[in-house]
């Protein structure tokens, strides 16, 4: 009885301005009724996941907002909404490690409740995945064709540290940052079922792995590795000692 009467005060707490503000009533009851979990730990698994859709819905939100500063070329805003999606991506992270606190069991228990779903589902994500070519088609366009620039330019030959270059730090960070959450998550998955077993549609998880290796703006990548091999080959690749007496 103890118990049915706290659960009753957390699915139906009392409801004033600022819940009704926030539609506390629908929120609250957008996770299965308490009584009907199949163990303790459901409840977080599906609020954990909730609240990343939530955040995936304000990232892509904000990053149409930053596609259409980018084709007016307003860096200072670009580079604010920016840093508010590196903001969110670092919260996506650190918020899976709830979910490292269940057992391998209570996990199964639970990923038995998703029928054939799977995270590769996920809506939040699978937009977010639509975006980068926007984002760098909006860039080339305002920052790159109109002053005939190159990537190699803005990093290298014509370095100046400029918008054109802050804007381009700002999308591989974006790039990274999701590549991380990627990583996060397999390592979380491989934690709590393995990497060895099948999904639930049947393939192997180690299939995520694949989608962990891709990069969404690899010009931004290849940039890094084209100004090594080039700066290496300018100073040789076998260089004295620093602490060798000049002769």
């Amino acid at each position: 009885m103890q118990r049915e009467k706290h659960y009753a005060r957390i699915e139906q707490p009392e409801m004033l301005d600022y819940g009704i503000y926030l539609n506390c009533d629908r929120l609250l009851t957008c996770q299965k009724p308490l009584k009907d979990l199949c163990n303790s730990d459901e409840l977080q698994f599906q609020i954990v996941h909730q609240v990343e859709e939530l955040w995936m819905k304000l990232m892509s939100f904000t990053l149409v907002d930053v596609i259409d500063y980018l084709e007016k070329g307003e860096t200072h805003r670009v580079i604010t909404l920016m840093g508010r999606v590196h903001r969110l991506q670092r919260m996506m992270i650190q918020q899976l490690d709830v979910l490292e606190t269940m057992s391998p069991k209570e996990y199964q228990q639970i990923r038995l409740q998703l029928g054939n779903g799977s995270g590769q589902e996920s809506p939040g994500f699978r937009t977010l995945l639509k975006m980068p070519p926007d984002l760098w088609k909006a860039y080339v366009a305002s920052y790159l064709k109109p002053n005939d620039l190159s990537v190699s330019d803005i990093y290298d030959e014509k370095y100046s540290h400029d918008g054109a270059y802050a804007v381009a730090e700002a999308l591989i960070e974006f790039d990274e940052l999701f590549q991380k959450f990627r990583w996060h998550h397999l390592f979380l998955i491989h934690r709590s079922i393995g990497l060895g077993s099948k999904s639930l549609k049947g393939r192997p998880v180690d299939l995520l792995q694949s989608g962990a290796k891709h990069r969404f703006f690899p010009e931004l990548w290849d940039i890094r590795g084209e100004m090594t091999d080039s700066w290496g080959g300018e100073y040789g690749v076998v260089r004295k000692p620093i602490g060798t007496a000049a002769e």
